[in-house]
């Protein structure tokens, strides 16, 4: 551990937690709830805070044995257009991450992966959500005779890319954070192998 690390965790640590006046519960959706906390911070400031308790995602960076990342594209409303996403889904009350993305990657690509590969998690966006995002990398992939039929809410198109192209599509602001992130991870794996 370096030194600038050892000084922001001993600092992280010492710092004194809000405290929680009030919590409202303002929206019970079917993947995610909304929250409004009162709190109180440390020097004395007391405020309203908004944010999305979410039960946390799973999303496969899945690859090809001749090194074609699987991507689909899909339309997303809140920003009222299309994005190139690594397949992902929520996951369910006390499921493992890991069969999350299995299903995932069926009903979203037609493909299943003999292999995964944890890639570790990480936090969404923490401005305003909960949510983790747990990671993985999916190989030995077959394509399924008959895939699963897709949730009726999604309209999905599947896309494989190179890596080269894959991070064109990235800095032509074309896919999502939390596959930007996933990519990322997932290369120190793949680096070797196709040379990415």
């Amino acid at each position: 551990m370096s030194r600038n690390t050892s000084y922001i965790v001993k600092f992280m640590s010492n710092q004194k937690q809000p405290e929680i006046l009030q919590q409202r519960l303002f929206y019970q959706g079917r993947k995610f709830n909304f929250e409004v906390s009162k709190l109180r911070l440390a020097n004395g400031f007391e405020g309203d805070w908004e944010s999305i308790r979410h039960p946390g995602g799973a999303l496969a960076v899945p690859v090809t044995d001749d090194g074609k990342f699987i991507l689909v594209r899909q339309y997303r409303f809140p920003i009222a257009g299309n994005l190139l996403e690594f397949p992902a889904g929520t996951v369910e009350v006390d499921e493992d991450p890991a069969a999350t993305i299995r299903r995932e990657i069926e009903e979203e690509t037609g493909y299943t992966a003999k292999s995964l590969q944890s890639l570790g998690k990480f936090v969404l966006a923490p401005g305003y959500s909960d949510e983790y995002i747990y990671a993985f990398l999916a190989r030995d992939l077959q394509k399924l005779a008959k895939p699963p039929e897709q949730d009726i809410d999604e309209d999905i198109e599947v896309v494989l890319m190179g890596s080269e192209e894959l991070e064109k599509a990235i800095l032509a602001e074309e896919v999502d954070a939390k596959s930007i992130s996933s990519f990322f991870l997932a290369r120190k794996f793949l680096k070797e192998q196709f040379l990415i």
